[in-house]
């Protein structure tokens, strides 16, 4: 059987920067309060005129490929997470397959959220054990702040995310106890309106889906219950990531590097404190970046490479929470 290991990782964020004192002006929030709750400082928005979902991935790509030692059409699949694709269909998969100039290979997009990229480095891994592919590009990607509501309506939910792409080439190897040592999936939908945007759904409305009226409401905004999304989060981080160091004969001693999906900083804390990790084995990058969704743990993997925080042999740990509610995690041994 093949292993997967990761050799190449790349990002990309758009270069308009969104201080907090930027918000302070468009609705009634402060610095102080929204550091206080997230984290946060500062996020990226896209430039409507330059930035797309697949623009963004391709170049994320193709920094993870110049990384890994290869071209684009080394490339055999792609797996794509996002849920604010360029289109409502097709999905963004093979919009940046269109950018990479890689016609013909098949393209995977997947709707999992915060937990997006490691779902799709699980589907990745698991074409790459059996054999099909030797060379698949995992892609999370958002561009969420076109729908955000910049006021005070939507200043709970507007302050917190970003825009981003990040990307990470998983190839086909011999060697064992290197790459990606498991992953582990987890849902639980009766939870599915505590983190979610209600319309356009299919089957709202038989006869007309989108009704000029219902665009002018907040049912096309996300809604958030910030408690609810909080108390489970904290919950489910820790048994995911107990189950990936359990599954693999690992304890929390052994762990290097621990990232998280960047949901929230005071998640990040409270899981460094409870596994009684230091600073530098958690990375957060939440305070530049806000919560970029599926980009959020590729965005921090491609920095936290850049910063020689991914050494060789070390163990890390990937893990998410978000809207389903899903959660998932995965031990990877660099």
């Amino acid at each position: 059987m093949y292993h997967s290991i990761l050799t190449g990782l790349g990002h990309y964020v758009p270069e308009q920067v969104v201080k907090n004192s930027d918000l302070e002006k468009l609705m009634n929030t402060t610095d102080a309060w929204i550091q206080e709750r997230t984290g946060i400082k500062e996020r990226r928005f896209f430039n409507p005129e330059t930035d797309t979902v697949a623009n963004m991935s391709a170049k994320a790509s193709r920094m993870a490929l110049k990384q890994a030692g290869l071209q684009e059409k080394d490339v055999d699949f792609i797996v794509f997470a996002t849920i604010t694709p360029d289109y409502f269909f097709p999905g963004s998969g093979v919009l940046m397959q269109r950018e990479l100039g890689l016609e013909g290979i098949g393209a995977l997009d997947l709707r999992n959220a915060c937990s997006g990229f490691i779902y799709a480095l699980s589907v990745a891994d698991q074409f790459i054990k059996t054999g099909m592919y030797k060379t698949i590009l995992v892609v999370g990607a958002e561009i969420q702040s076109s729908l955000m509501e910049l006021n005070d309506r939507g200043r709970n939910v507007s302050v917190i995310f970003g825009d981003g792409a990040g990307a990470a080439v998983l190839q086909a190897s011999n060697e064992k106890g290197r790459g990606i040592l498991s992953t582990h999936l987890h849902a639980d939908g009766r939870f599915a309106e505590e983190l979610y945007i209600k319309d356009p759904g299919s089957s709202r409305r038989p006869e007309e889906r989108v009704d000029p009226e219902q665009m002018k409401g907040a049912s096309i905004r996300a809604h958030m219950n910030g408690n609810a999304v909080f108390k489970h989060a904290v919950v489910r981080f820790h048994e995911v990531v107990l189950e990936a160091l359990h599954a693999n004969g690992r304890s929390i001693d052994d762990l290097d590097l621990l990232v998280p999906h960047q949901a929230n900083l005071r998640i990040s804390n409270y899981l460094k404190e409870q596994f009684q990790l230091r600073d530098d084995q958690v990375y957060n990058n939440i305070m530049r970046y806000g919560n970029t969704t599926a980009a959020s743990i590729p965005i921090a993997l491609s920095e936290a490479k850049l910063e020689g925080r991914l050494k060789p042999d070390s163990l890390v740990c990937l893990a998410a929470f978000g809207s389903g509610f899903t959660w998932a995690s995965a031990l990877i041994r660099f």
